[in-house]
């Protein structure tokens, strides 16, 4: 007898999607920015203009290798992602993807999601023919680096400092992770 399994799996977005990605991200980032950003800030986040510019990015990407990935539970988004060449001056725009965004709904995460959702990146990007990811990662958020340098991921030396809004009262420090996108080993029968 075999046990049950869960109806997960990762897709390309659709436009459709926009409003469940818009609110898997304002829930993710109200946990993730909370130590960060000012609290009126991540409360005024909108979810129905987030999911009107989600909309708009699905239909129209700025570029054929910027890719939205959802990971679903059944049909339902529990997270996503979005992959697009780096845009770093020290990057090679024909060599290096970049994980732009990487968001798990809050009340999702220890499922699997994220497993399953980085690894559809790493495809998805060695697909697109780059060689090497980078991501840049909150200097505060220790769970989310704890995870992703533990797929092999690892520090490249880089870090940035943002100015959210221009003023210099809101900063986000940063880390810049990197990876080889070397093809995965073969299976081999022995």
């Amino acid at each position: 007898m075999s046990l049950p399994t869960a109806d997960v799996s990762v897709r390309v977005a659709w436009a459709a999607d926009a409003p469940a990605i818009a609110g898997c991200q304002v829930r993710a980032w109200r946990e993730l920015y909370a130590s960060v950003l000012p609290a009126n800030v991540l409360e005024d986040l909108d979810d129905e203009a987030i999911a009107a510019a989600w909309t708009v990015a699905l239909d129209k990407p700025g570029d054929a290798r910027n890719r939205v990935l959802v990971a679903l539970e059944r049909a339902t988004v529990r997270g996503f992602a979005v992959t697009a060449p780096a845009a770093d001056p020290d990057a090679d725009p024909v060599a290096d993807g970049e994980i732009v965004e990487f968001s798990i709904d809050p009340a999702h995460r220890r499922a699997g999601h994220g497993s399953r959702l980085l690894q559809a990146c790493a495809d998805t990007m060695r697909a697109d023919r780059f060689t090497r990811a980078v991501w840049w990662l909150p200097t505060t958020g220790d769970a989310l680096r704890e995870f992703v340098t533990g797929t092999g991921w690892s520090a490249d030396g880089a870090h940035r400092e943002l100015d959210l809004h221009g003023d210099g009262r809101v900063r986000l420090k940063q880390v810049r992770l990197h990876s080889a996108l070397t093809e995965p080993p073969a299976d081999v029968d022995a």
